[in-house]
């Protein structure tokens, strides 16, 4: 039940789950759902656990843990990604299942939620084993997946060779070409243009809805993004090349701050050479810490969870902020957030376009007919814009905050779909 997955809590990724699980149930009142509506949410449809041996380079042969979860199909078949952790639990998968199947809902795509894994620790495989224990993962699920059934995708430690391995290894199974079988591709073997940053550039789409409801314009404010690994770089790289002033970024390091604006190209650039983007020229160096305070406007933070909680809360200053990190504010803060009049622009929405241009590429596939990158990037903006429209409607006419209407329009989204299949 909702009250027993709130105890578990693994990752960034589990926090999420514990803050949309505690809004869920508030939301379930508000909603005045029923005994049957809640119970159809509360259980994913199907899950499974399967074991399989795979001989490692020492000759011995070792017995994996697979996992699949496949939450709600009654918008479409399920999708979602396959991590790799030595920790991974069945029932945290159903967690982040759930996730997925609000997120695609929030953003009205054809696809229930789902997630996956192996129980393995990465590191201690060679890239050789790596591809024997995901092949032999594939083997054991493949009459359960398939693009109609259950799509996966790339998560924690699992890339796009990996997903290549899953392809291959499903056509020789099936012996057919079947590309959409699985998405995060790389170009070359049916993946989409835009994928590799969609989830920093669905974020800066959501922005820019939210800095013109807000009629504020760009020239106003400066931007802070915190954490500069691939979704924050990314971000800092589309905003700076849009006109925007970068003030202040950071990564696990250390941080950056120049008042009249960071040249986000050259810092990428630094950051290659020296592993960091401290010590930047023209900069001064700040903390982690700093940078959640600076007077900037408009706050992005991109690196790990609860970063923004009760004990700094107050020393915040933006008045706009962004979640591409899973779960970077907690609850509480959030509420004191809200309170004050700060547009929170919850992760659930602002990361989601990385689950949208899957979804394209799952169509490229299906139709033979690849899109170049302008066509991917306007379907992008136009989805992430509705989406936000819908979630800013809701959280205007009902006086709640963003990631309360952005659950209630998922959760009433799947809903009517089960009711219109007659499940309800």
């Amino acid at each position: 039940m909702i009250h027993n997955k709130i105890e578990r809590i693994h990752s960034d990724s589990a926090i999420t789950c514990k803050l949309c699980m505690q809004e869920m149930e508030t939301l379930y009142e508000h909603l005045a759902m029923s005994r049957e509506e809640i119970d159809l949410l509360d259980v994913p449809k199907r899950s499974f656990t399967v074991h399989f041996p795979v001989r490692m380079d020492s000759g011995k042969v070792k017995m994996f843990i697979g996992h699949r979860v496949q939450y709600n199909d009654a918008r479409g078949p399920t999708k979602g990604g396959i991590r790799y952790h030595p920790e991974l639990t069945v029932e945290y998968l159903q967690d982040l299942a759930f996730l997925m199947s609000i997120k695609c809902a929030l953003v009205d795509i054809p696809f229930g939620g789902a997630k996956g894994g192996i129980v393995a620790n990465t590191k201690e495989l060679s890239r050789g084993e790596l591809e024997r224990v995901t092949r032999a993962y594939i083997r054991e699920i493949a009459d359960y997946i398939g693009p109609f059934k259950d799509i996966p995708a790339p998560d924690v430690y699992t890339d796009g060779q990996i997903m290549i391995w899953i392809l291959d290894e499903f056509e020789k199974i099936r012996r057919e070409h079947t590309p959409s079988i699985v998405t995060g591709k790389p170009v070359e073997l049916g993946g989409s243009h835009v994928r590799k940053y969609s989830t920093s550039l669905g974020g800066v789409f959501i922005l820019e809805e939210a800095l013109k409801k807000l009629e504020i314009d760009k020239s106003e404010l400066c931007v802070a993004v915190q954490g500069f690994g691939k979704v924050g770089s990314n971000a800092a790289r589309i905003l700076y090349e849009k006109g925007f002033t970068i003030c202040a970024v950071s990564d696990s390091a250390g941080g950056i701050f120049n008042e009249d604006g960071l040249n986000i190209t050259e810092v990428i650039d630094h950051k290659t050479r020296t592993g960091s983007v401290i010590d930047f020229p023209e900069s001064q160096n700040i903390t982690n810490e700093q940078i959640l305070a600076l007077d900037c406007g408009i706050l992005i933070p991109a690196a790990l969870s609860n970063q923004i909680k009760r004990e700094n809360v107050n020393d915040v200053r933006a008045k706009v902020i962004l979640e591409l990190a899973n779960a970077p504010i907690t609850m509480e803060a959030s509420r004191m957030l809200i309170d004050r009049d700060v547009l929170l622009i919850p992760d659930i929405l602002a990361n989601a376009g990385g689950v949208v241009v899957s979804y394209f590429e799952w169509i490229q596939n299906l139709s033979q007919d690849y899109w170049e990158e302008e066509k991917v990037l306007e379907r992008l903006r136009e989805k992430m814009k509705t989406a936000f429209e819908k979630v800013y409607t809701i959280c205007l006419e009902q006086n709640c905050s963003m990631r309360r209407a952005a659950l209630q329009f998922s959760v009433e989204r799947i809903l009517y779909a089960e009711r219109l299949r007659g499940n309800l």
